[in-house]
């Protein structure tokens, strides 16, 4: 099934890996909030456990350096398009707090990002991470 929206998570490619999964993770959390219809309905099985539902479509992660991660954030914001964000400096805190307030202040031409999570009509999300390969 090909959805007229994309879900793309962007991370840094010089992360530790654990680094790489727990940004992608946060990233991912922040999209759930972009619309009332990214995520589905809840999941059960057979047995009638109830699950929590989940994104309705396809997540695609692609890798990206520093510059490119900053290129990709640029034009995620020109076309306003919701995202989420993770600088590197989010490591060395541990509340939410914290966080906004670390975000807030730099401003967006100096972010220290490590990853971006994007979410719009596949066109536009598509021209947000041209040249950026899929993560591997």
């Amino acid at each position: 099934m090909r959805f007229d929206t994309k879900i793309a998570v962007i991370v840094r490619t010089d992360l530790a890996d654990w680094q790489k999964l727990n940004v992608t993770a946060f990233l991912s959390s922040g999209l759930a909030h972009a619309t009332d219809e990214i995520v589905g309905k809840p999941y059960e099985d057979a047995s009638g456990n109830v699950y929590l539902p989940m994104f309705r479509e396809p997540v695609l992660v692609y890798a990206a350096d520093a510059p490119a991660l900053t290129r990709t954030h640029t034009r995620a914001l020109s076309r306003d398009l919701p995202m989420s964000l993770y600088t590197e400096d989010l490591f060395g805190t541990d509340n939410e707090d914290d966080n906004r307030a670390t975000v807030r202040a730099v401003g967006a031409d100096a972010l220290n990002l490590v990853g971006l999570a994007v979410y719009g009509p596949r066109g536009q999300v598509d021209k947000v991470t041209k040249g950026l390969r899929l993560h591997g």
